[in-house]
């Protein structure tokens, strides 16, 4: 960083949203006044062609009228602006213009104005000529040694060299190997073209070598190459660099005498003219464009290098003399004479931000105003220190880093759900099965007392719901804030209205503690029936097939949800809940509860778990196996290219049919790796609604707090998405295990045990199995769940008759597991298979 900024001379922004690159500027007397004042050319990819004077009153002043002498719409994308002796028959400066297609040499003049206007410029079309390919660069120069005049040397961007003389084409090669096209340069002194080819090495070509090659006319080898008539195009001299070329420029200290100079992505070289290295220095910002010139010292050269970083940097071959800060990246540098004034530097922007400036030493520090010295009264300072180290003990007393919300907060966020779905689905993913896929409409409102600075919005739904957008940024100022806002969508979104199912594999009894309420009411966009049928029983079916029934007693409190599936049951579990206790707010009664008295659902839930464990090993044996293929591939296609290259041709012994084999096991892996990732993915978002299933379940059985079930779901829902690297197996385990050594801890003993500090995958699921089973059966005995720093001491006296200490051996651990499993996985003493008495049969039904 420089403590000086580039004198600002004169500058201004070229056109709205038009983009420049290095070819761009350029300075000359382009109108030919003999004066030695130079005008600035600026071509844009817009097809806009300008040329300024400028003239400002006083430093710092921006583009007044009459600096702009002239601008022309071309239409087509201007890529480069060169002036030169581009016309026969005089030695006048012209201007040449390389568009992608096309190459258009102007002259450019001015007639004295007779009125206040000032001076007119006009350009006119001297020649063109129409490219048969496309257009990279270009250079120019007297090329052969003409005097006079100067030819032009178009590169496409296929590699050719199209050289023109002046109103006429001359000739095209082909440079061998091309495959990038790099920036050109001409050496006047050595009669040669200069070019960084893509397989990042400096490459000389002599233009009589070019001349005297075989025409062009296609990229192959032609026959009277073969036969030997004519010339092959050699390279005269190579040099590796090593990376790519950014530009390159030559530099003549006299007739004796040239360096050239390349610019890479991190260093820039100084080269002889045989290729040999003069210097190169290693730079420490990516730069962005570079002008090499002599230097007042004999013997040295000056080189400007313009960087990402806005600063100008100034090098005496490797030493740097001076750095300067720009308001700009440059992508073009240029030094000049303008309005008398010599060494203007001119830096052009790649959005068309144009600034003459000249180096000079005001700092650019801040300096801050005196104050009024006064006395010190230390008994004041000792109270306001006090004061200030009271209020900074509160805070620090207070949970979270981010700062506490009040009423009247600087952001305040939320969300409005659409209650029906869009009438034209917004999905991207149109059918699943013969469904539909339906979307709704969240409108989100952010509300601010403050000016902010760049709001971020992040929206996340659980899979398999997904977003249309789900990232949204406003641009304000202000100081960094987090607000969260939650909203439910709506049922419809996943779920349509279905038969009831007479028979279910899995069943739940949730009871209340007020008598049921219709379910047409509870539910009134998913009824069947009419209002004189019954009342009691209603059918859901998910996108995709699946079914839940929930029936609701008439005389007990109580209501069933079934399904063939396990974790279907949670969501028509959780809204049933929702819905009731919003409806007897409505009516006004606050004492309204839900229970859960049946055995805990666990051998269920361990078969998800391990459905999903075994996918995630499948997963990793694939992977691994697909790995080994990989490297088979490699090595086979190895051995075959050297029996390929070998000038003595050898047997191949079936390689060709091993690399045809192996090739068609890597594309089957790779499928099979991608459709198991899809499995697991599936997988995955059942695991979480059984665990969302099971935490509702605890949560209702053991009637815990909504801090507690927040610890409940911290612990068994860790992950939002699971990989290979971090799976959910682990991650759980070890939130659960330092639960158990913790607030469930029964002894002192049980808390001095360390946790492994690394998460790796385990060997199979039992141990996740017994840590679940333990924590339900240490709530069951009185157990509470807390994360205060009190929670590790001893809860022998809290809770009643005592807890199961963790298992230090394996004996133990099996004994722990048959006592827990006949309290909470034997789902066959479950008494939910049969009808309950209070609730009307499901024979009912068909009728």
């Amino acid at each position: 960083m420089s403590l000086f900024k580039a004198r600002d001379w004169w500058s201004t922004v070229l056109g709205e949203k038009e983009e420049f690159d290095q070819g761009c500027l350029c300075l000359a007397d382009v109108d030919n006044t003999g004066n030695g004042q130079d005008k600035i050319i600026v071509g844009s990819f817009m097809g806009y062609l300008r040329i300024f004077n400028p003239h400002p009153v006083k430093t710092g002043d921006g583009a007044q009228a009459e600096d702009l002498l002239l601008e022309v719409h071309l239409r087509d994308p201007i890529l480069q602006v060169e002036v030169g002796k581009f016309v026969s028959g005089t030695e006048m400066l012209h201007l040449a213009v390389l568009h992608s297609r096309k190459l258009c040499v102007y002259s450019v003049s001015g007639t004295l104005g007779n009125v206040e206007h000032g001076n007119q410029y006009q350009i006119k079309l001297m020649y063109e000529h129409n490219l048969q390919r496309t257009a990279c660069n270009m250079t120019y120069g007297s090329f052969g040694g003409v005097k006079g005049r100067d030819l032009i040397c178009i590169q496409s961007m296929d590699g050719m060299l199209m050289v023109f003389e002046q109103e006429s084409y001359a000739f095209g090669r082909f440079l061998p190997g091309s495959l990038l096209p790099g920036p050109l340069a001409y050496s006047s002194r050595t009669d040669s073209f200069i070019t960084v080819s893509s397989c990042q090495q400096v490459e000389s070509y002599k233009y009589q070598v070019l001349a005297f090659a075989t025409d062009a006319d296609k990229r192959q080898e032609t026959e009277q190459q073969k036969l030997g008539s004519g010339k092959r195009l050699v390279v005269d001299w190579t040099l590796n660099i090593g990376e790519q070329a950014l530009d390159i420029c030559i530099v003549s200290f006299n007739q004796l005498a040239s360096s050239v100079f390349v610019l890479g992505e991190r260093n820039f070289f100084c080269l002889k003219d045989n290729g040999q290295i003069r210097f190169m220095k290693k730079l420490d910002c990516s730069p962005s464009c570079f002008l090499p010139y002599c230097s007042v010292s004999e013997g040295t050269m000056n080189t400007l290098i313009g960087n990402h970083n806005n600063m100008l940097h100034i090098y005496q071959d490797v030493t740097l003399k001076w750095a300067t800060q720009l308001p700009h990246i440059p992508v073009a540098v240029r030094v000049g004479c303008l309005h008398d004034l010599k060494g203007v530097i001119v830096t052009l922007s790649d959005d068309g931000h144009l600034q003459c400036s000249y180096l000079g030493t005001d700092p650019s520090l801040f300096q801050a105003p005196k104050v009024e010295s006064r006395e010190l009264h230390y008994d004041e300072l000792d109270i306001e220190l006090k004061e200030l180290q009271k209020i900074i003990k509160d805070v620090n007393k207070s949970q979270g880093i981010w700062p506490v919300t009040e009423r009247e907060d600087d952001l305040k966020v939320s969300a409005m759900v659409s209650p029906n779905v869009d009438s034209v689905s917004q999905a991207t993913d149109v059918e699943v099965g013969i469904d539909l896929i339906p979307s709704v409409t969240v409108k989100v409102t952010l509300q601010n007392r403050l000016a902010l600075q760049k709001a971020k919005l992040s929206v996340y739904v659980q899979p398999p719901l997904v977003l249309t957008c789900d990232q949204f940024t406003f641009e304000f100022m202000g100081i960094p804030r987090v607000i969260q806002c939650k909203f439910r969508l709506p049922l419809k979104l996943i779920c349509l209205p279905g038969q009831p199912s007479k028979t279910a594999s899995h069943k739940l009894t949730i009871d209340t503690n007020k008598s049921p309420v219709s379910l047409l009411s509870l539910f009134p966009g998913f009824a069947n029936q009419s209002e004189d049928d019954q009342v009691n029983i209603m059918g859901f079916r998910f996108l995709g097939g699946s079914r839940v029934t929930l029936l609701a007693s008439k005389t007990s409190q109580r209501y069933r949800i079934q399904s063939e599936q396990f974790e279907d049951l949670w969501l028509i579990t959780n809204e049933l809940i929702i819905r009731l206790q919003e409806y007897f707010e409505k009516q006004g009664i606050k004492d309204f509860a839900c229970s859960f008295s049946g055995s805990m659902p666990l051998q269920e839930y361990f078969e998800l778990i391990d459905h999903h464990f075994e996918l995630r090993i499948n997963g990793e044996k694939l992977e691994e196996l697909l790995s080994e293929r990989a490297v088979q591939f490699r090595a086979i296609q190895r051995r075959l290219l050297t029996r390929f290259k070998d000038k003595t041709p050898a047997p191949l012994q079936h390689l060709d049919t091993l690399l045809d084999g192996t090739y068609k096991q890597v594309i089957a892996l790779a499928d099979a790796v991608e459709e198991n990732q899809d499995n697991l993915f599936q997988s995955f978002t059942k695991l979480r609604s059984a665990t969302h299933l099971v935490i509702l379940l605890i949560g209702l059985w053991q009637k815990l707090s909504p801090d507690q079930v927040a610890i409940l779901e911290a612990a068994f829902l860790p992950l939002q998405q699971d990989t290979q690297e971090l799976g959910w197996e682990e991650t759980v385990d070890a939130a659960i295990s330092h639960l158990l050594k913790t607030c469930l801890s029964k002894s002192s003993k049980e808390q001095a045990l360390n946790l492994s500090s690394q998460l790796n995958i385990p060997k199979d699921t039992s141990r996740l199995k017994k840590h679940i089973t333990l924590l339900c059966d240490r709530l069951a005995k009185g157990g509470r769940l807390c994360l205060s720093t009190d929670a590790t001491a001893p809860q022998i006296m809290v809770m009643p008759g005592g807890c199961t200490t963790i298992p230090e051996s394996d004996l133990e651990e099996r004994s722990i597991e048959q006592d827990s499993t006949e309290l909470f996985t034997n789902h066959k003493h479950l008494n939910l298979e049969t009808p309950l008495p209070e609730v009307l049969p499901l024979q009912g039904l068909s009728e």
